[in-house]
């Protein structure tokens, strides 16, 4: 993700900097307000991290002010105020999540996460591997000339998956961005939900596409390594 991170804690900053980058994240930091405004305004930023008290230009007016500009670049809000008040105020100004300070680095990122495929998926709305098709917008997936008929959570999981195709996707992953938090990823949900998903997928198909790949994770097509995959 490429991220703009609009702080003014520069201990704090620095430590989400240093943690995201460690993901492979392309971050950048504004310690205040207004150097974030001027920052937000030149774009190309996936997910904006608004704090909501800051010096020069506070993170409500801030969002307000992009808003006002028609920029749809998705905003989290990240601070210390935490009450029904607050929270109501900071979406109506514009933003599309609010975590409150103290928070769990894991929830941070599947909340960034989830607004960024969200994102994508107004640009990138029809998705395909070899025969499979999976529209965004109509919530319909074939393969083939067959239409297949998929639960609300197996259209995510799969979408996630096509967002990833021909890559291995461990269960944490999948936990963190298609159920969107974190628990015990020892918990066979995710095998459940996987099996389903295959059998619909490649029942009656000569190839199949979704594959276990064994100690590692998941992976819809070919994979880096096809011989250590498994149906």
């Amino acid at each position: 993700m490429k991220l703009l991170l609009i702080e003014d804690d520069i201990d704090a900053a620095e430590l989400l900097v240093s943690r995201f980058r460690a993901d492979g994240d392309d971050i950048t930091h504004a310690e205040d307000g207004a150097a974030g405004l001027q920052l937000a305004r030149q774009g190309g930023f996936d997910v904006l991290i608004v704090d909501r008290m800051m010096p020069k230009l506070d993170g409500l007016e801030l969002v307000r002010q992009l808003r006002q500009d028609d920029s749809d670049t998705p905003v989290l809000f990240l601070t210390a105020l935490g009450s029904v008040s607050d929270r109501v105020g900071g979406l109506q100004a514009g933003g599309d999540d609010y975590l409150v300070k103290p928070f769990a680095y894991a929830e941070l990122r599947a909340r960034l996460e989830a607004l960024a495929r969200r994102n994508a998926s107004n640009a990138d709305t029809q998705l395909t591997l070899e025969d499979l098709t999976l529209d965004v917008v109509s919530r319909r997936v074939r393969r083939g000339d067959v239409e297949i008929d998929l639960k609300a959570r197996e259209f995510l999981l799969l979408e996630y998956l096509l967002r990833h195709k021909n890559q291995i996707v461990t269960r944490a992953m999948l936990l963190e961005n298609v159920w969107q938090y974190g628990f015990d990823t020892q918990t066979n949900v995710i095998d459940v939900h996987i099996s389903r998903l295959r059998a619909k997928l490649d029942k009656d198909f000569e190839t199949p596409l979704l594959n276990t790949v064994r100690g590692e994770g998941f992976v819809l097509g070919t994979g880096p390594e096809k011989s250590g995959a498994s149906a």
